[in-house]
């Protein structure tokens, strides 16, 4: 007898089902003054795309969002690699770094805005340094976990530096830049919208202050859907690209590496 499938699809599709109809409920129950009704929201963001304000205030949060994350995780990640040979320095640079990661991030918005202005320039840079700390932070962890006795196999061979980088280290260091990606992304919109929040005349954050000052939340939710597909969206493709890097593993390591064995 043939063992059931099992399809993850359905069981996410019933939860969305479900989720649906909680919301509607709970905006049926407390009205949509607090809560804005599904359909309420799927029509003004219909709206909103047809007019074009939703593409205008989207690509500016967008802009920010992915500038922040290159100025951030680039640097992040190469001084966790250029530290992978120098013990002592890696041991000085966590000590500031560990001082860095503490300060809340947003208290430095109104000192961006000082040295950058009002303009995408601080919102940029707020997105940076949050997702610099997450993405050193993975990538030293991939340095750490990097297996020394191959790597003493390796030079026994005669392998150069780069050699060693590119087929020993890079390899073992992937998968856990990829997993710090994937949780800098939802930061990196985040940050972002907190930027616009609190200076700003576009963006999806000044779609969330409008929203809340006029008492439209139907606006913010808006919102609040577009930030979600564009986090599952950005989160799928570096999904489609970490699968494009690891495509050499065995899929039982790549699933063991996926639960964290």
């Amino acid at each position: 007898m043939r063992a059931p499938v099992h399809r993850p699809w359905i069981d996410r599709l019933v939860l969305g089902v479900a989720l649906l109809a909680a919301w509607e409920a709970t905006s049926r129950l407390l009205g949509a003054y607090w809560i804005s009704s599904p359909m309420l929201v799927v029509s003004r963001l219909g709206a909103m795309v047809a007019n074009g304000d939703l593409w205008f205030h989207g690509r500016f949060t967008l802009g920010e969002a992915l500038g922040g994350f290159l100025l951030g995780a680039v640097p992040g990640c190469a001084l966790a690699m250029a530290l992978r040979r120098h013990p002592w320095a890696r041991e000085a640079v966590l000590a500031v770094a560990g001082i860095g990661y503490a300060i809340p991030k947003t208290a430095m918005v109104p000192l961006f805005i000082l040295w950058l202005g009002v303009g995408p320039g601080a919102k940029v840079a707020l997105v940076a340094t949050a997702i610099f700390f997450i993405v050193f932070y993975s990538t030293l962890d991939g340095v750490r976990a990097v297996d020394v006795r191959l790597l003493g196999t390796v030079r026994v061979l005669g392998a150069s530096e780069w050699q060693l980088l590119r087929h020993v280290v890079w390899p073992a260091v992937v998968p856990y830049l990829f997993g710090g990606l994937r949780v800098a992304v939802p930061y990196a919109i985040a940050g972002a919208i907190v930027g616009e929040i609190i200076s700003s005349n576009r963006g999806i954050g000044y779609l969330v202050q409008y929203g809340a000052s006029d008492f439209d939340t139907t606006l913010v939710f808006v919102a609040l859907v577009t930030v979600m597909a564009i986090v599952l969206g950005l989160g799928a493709v570096l999904s489609m690209l970490n699968r494009h890097w690891l495509r050499w593993q065995a899929p039982q390591a790549q699933a063991a590496r996926a639960v964290g064995v």
